[in-house]
């Protein structure tokens, strides 16, 4: 999916990795621009928009992204699995999923808009615990079992004017409460999103669920993915490919997702020195705590906390 704010394949400036995968599967991050909210939108409906899309390329995101479905029809290969699409459907992709080649090339047969954006968007899920994101509402759509939905006849107009609002506030985002709408334009899309998901997801994985209680259970130590793997009786390496293979995620990520989580809200609810923040999270030190943080969000944690303040 290409936006303009994304460090990705499709950005116009040079691809920035955040990883790569031991199958060689490349992972992107979303690159955080100061003082702009972590959300960018792009349409699909002209031959420039679909000229962006690499003709073969198998990656993934490490953030969350919407597609609705204008016009047309076409594919779109999540995961390995190829999925419809249709006028007025949803998809979500959730971070860690493997975007196929087919979903890119097919992708160019519909009209569509995709929207990408980590949840420090929306400020009910700012502080939310990545392991707790299938379970929020707002995230339905994300949800284990969901990934999908369809978007009434008489409703479509309004998603695709929510949706154009978006792209035009992101456009110029330093006016005056463009932070703002953006804010509650995307509050608005992920309402609406989770009111055609399926009513009924999967249950919890329960070996996932185990693994999540023991990362928020832990998180704060200097805990490592040996120790949680040890402490659930298995090793690393083995579990790591399970939860890889069940969650999109390796257990490290989820391990520093859920670190990066309680980092960021005690940059922007605190003042604490990174030292301090370092402490309570895990990490080893402030110069510790600064690469990871830079690492995975293209940003220092001194800009990070510094635009954080100027735009509330």
């Amino acid at each position: 999916m290409a936006h303009s704010s994304v460090t990705g394949p499709h950005a116009p400036s040079s691809p920035r990795l955040r990883s790569v995968r031991p199958d060689g599967t490349p992972v992107y991050r979303y690159e955080q621009r100061p003082g702009v909210p972590p959300v960018s939108v792009i349409r699909f409906d002209t031959e420039a928009a679909h000229a962006r899309l690499p003709p073969d390329h198998r990656h993934a995101h490490d953030f969350l992204v919407l597609v609705y479905v204008e016009d047309g029809a076409g594919s779109f290969v999540v995961d390995d699995a190829e999925l419809a699409l249709r006028a007025g459907e949803v998809h979500a992709v959730s971070p860690g999923q493997v975007i196929g080649v087919s979903a890119l090339s097919e992708l160019a047969r519909a009209r569509a808009w995709s929207v990408a954006f980590t949840p420090d968007a929306v400020p009910a899920l700012a502080s939310v615990s990545p392991l707790a994101w299938s379970h929020h509402p707002l995230l339905a759509m994300f949800a284990p079992g969901a990934g999908h939905g369809r978007v009434a006849e008489p409703d479509r107009e309004r998603w695709s004017a929510w949706l154009a609002d978006l792209a035009e506030e992101l456009a110029d985002p330093g006016r005056l409460g463009a932070r703002e709408v953006v804010t509650g334009l995307l509050t608005r899309v992920l309402v609406a999103a989770a009111r055609v998901a399926p009513a009924a997801p999967s249950a919890p994985d329960p070996l996932v669920q185990q693994v999540f209680d023991r990362i928020e259970a832990t998180f704060r130590e200097p805990v490592t993915v040996a120790d949680i793997a040890g402490a659930l009786g298995y090793t690393a390496g083995h579990l790591t490919t399970v939860i890889r293979e069940r969650t999109g995620r390796p257990l490290l990520e989820w391990i520093t997702e859920r670190r990066m989580t309680e980092v960021r809200r005690m940059l922007r609810d605190t003042d604490l020195p990174l030292g301090a923040v370092a402490a309570r999270t895990g990490l080893r030190d402030a110069t510790y705590l600064v690469r990871r943080f830079r690492d995975r969000h293209g940003i220092t944690p001194q800009r990070w906390r510094h635009s954080q303040r100027a735009s509330s």
